[in-house]
């Protein structure tokens, strides 16, 4: 073994390849983890800062029926009650926001 160098010179071995892949994949995995806590994180925050919203909405007393048999605010039994579903659907995760507020206007239009 005289004159064969104890090293190469150059590229790294496969060892070395495999210890900085290694490397990269543990960093990869640190970062993947850490973005999926705070998006969690922050998705908690956002129920949390809607859930007084939905309590103030439930504290509203209910409208009044009129002598006519409806609702005071011209609204029917009919529309209340698709207005509750909706409410619900909202709650529940199934409507966003904005799909609410178009499928609320269309029923209280008419």
């Amino acid at each position: 073994m005289l004159g064969r160098p104890l090293r190469r010179a150059g590229r790294p071995g496969v060892i070395g390849v495999a210890a900085r892949t290694a490397v990269v994949a543990g960093t990869a995995t640190a970062v993947s983890g850490r973005v999926s806590r705070h998006q969690a994180e922050r998705a908690a925050a956002q129920q949390t800062a809607q859930q007084p919203d939905a309590a103030a909405a439930a504290a509203q007393p209910p409208p009044t029926q009129g002598p006519s048999g409806g609702t005071s605010g011209g609204l029917t039994d009919e529309a209340l009650s698709a207005l509750e579903r909706l409410g619900r659907l909202r709650e529940q995760g199934v409507l966003t926001d904005t799909e609410f507020a178009v499928q609320k206007d269309r029923i209280l239009r008419g």
